[in-house]
């Protein structure tokens, strides 16, 4: 998720290291924070493999500013990961958010609209946080205050983001 997260924003415009970092880290850094040791390697990985490009501009101080910029290869690789996002991609809420961040990069609303039916289509099985004889436990039946509120609040969420997915594909999906 990170590298696509450096792809999607600098799909955006051409961005400074600590820039690009300050963007990922408010998209997901209270959920899971970027730390430079995994960041600047992510960029050196995806330099080295050609999908993105450095120069550097004087800084506001005496330093040079590092500033990256996404190549073709780079936005065909972003391309391609938002149409085939991995099935953990899907699932996990976070990671979801991310790719949903830059699907409006995808160009072809049929395929921004098949990621977001995957999302939904994952979302309407019966799931639950507790399970007993493997049936997912419901909201009223935990006995427990606490696991009650946790699987109330996650109902309301997961009612709320199926209606704006209906909403969203049924938008996708009208012709122009």
């Amino acid at each position: 998720m990170l590298e696509l997260s450096i792809l999607g924003f600098l799909a955006e415009e051409p961005l400074h290291g600590y820039e690009l970092k300050e963007r990922i880290k408010a998209l997901s850094g209270h959920v899971r924070p970027v730390s430079d040791g995994a960041l600047y390697p992510a960029i050196s990985r995806l330099i080295k493999a050609g999908k993105l490009d450095e120069h550097a501009e004087p800084g506001a101080s005496a330093a040079p500013r590092r500033i990256l910029s996404l190549t073709d290869e780079g936005r065909d690789d972003l391309l391609e990961r938002l149409r085939h996002p991995k099935q953990v991609e899907i699932t996990d809420q976070v990671r979801f958010n991310t790719v949903l961040s830059f699907l409006r990069h995808l160009p072809n609303r049929r395929e921004q609209a098949e990621v977001l039916r995957r999302r939904l289509e994952f979302l309407t099985a019966p799931t639950s946080f507790f399970y007993e004889g493997g049936r997912p436990v419901r909201a009223e039946e935990t006995g427990d205050l606490f696991r009650e509120g946790m699987l109330r609040v996650a109902r309301a969420t997961g009612e709320a983001e199926r209606a704006w997915l209906t909403e969203a594909v049924a938008v996708l999906d009208q012709p122009g």
